[in-house]
């Protein structure tokens, strides 16, 4: 029953729970750093640490948190591994560090965090918040590894800097401006409530056909 549970918190942040797709949250950021496939996977991982170790400390302490100073104590721990992350890849992946620039940082401020640390980890044991965590940030980062990878293929003709279309391809600047982003965005959002309505149509079918056997005298 418990890892029915655990799989459950983890599944939410993929699909039923998606940040980016289902809640909408934190997209300037998102938006602004998939014009190529390797900024949109450093952010994705960049947050999930950010994620996975503020929610984890703020869960381990919850109880010794006074309820008065949360908000202010919230900020610290997040600005604390923010840094963290920003000095990592400032030190071992400085070229990925100056494409994405500001928006590491602003890691600190990003609702998608505060949300959970808020609404999940400051009321969850630490077990419970590692699979919130890593399903949330999994889930942001697959949908930022595919906007990106249709931006920069489509904007760029690459991915991950390799030439993937002929050189006689030519590239579709809309598509790496902040209106493709958008654009791309929304398919994104379509695609995903077009496959949730496929997956709960046969369930709802189901619960009809065993209504309708219940009726029967």
């Amino acid at each position: 029953m418990k890892s029915r549970q655990l799989l459950t918190i983890f599944t939410n942040g993929i699909i039923r729970e998606n940040p980016l797709l289902m809640l909408m949250i934190g997209l300037c950021s998102s938006l602004a750093v998939t014009t190529a496939v390797a900024n949109g996977i450093g952010m994705g991982l960049s947050m999930t640490f950010v994620l996975l170790m503020s929610e984890l400390v703020i869960s381990i302490f919850r109880k010794l948190i006074p309820e008065s100073v949360r908000i202010p104590v919230f900020i610290i721990i997040i600005a604390a591994f923010t840094t963290v992350i920003d000095y990592a890849l400032r030190a071992w992946s400085p070229d990925l560090s100056k494409a994405m620039g500001v928006f590491i940082p602003l890691i600190v401020v990003n609702c998608i965090i505060m949300g959970r640390v808020e609404g999940f980890a400051s009321k969850q044991p630490p077990i419970n918040v590692i699979f919130d965590a890593l399903g949330m940030g999994l889930g942001y980062t697959w949908v930022l590894a595919g906007i990106s990878l249709v931006r920069e293929l489509l904007g760029s003709g690459t991915i991950l800097g390799l030439q993937i279309l002929p050189d006689s391809y030519q590239p579709i600047l809309f598509f790496i401006l902040p209106p493709g982003g958008f654009f791309v965005f929304s398919l994104f959002i379509a695609l995903n409530f077009f496959i949730k309505s496929r997956l709960t149509r046969p369930a709802a079918a189901g619960s009809e056909a065993g209504a309708a056997a219940e009726d029967r005298p």
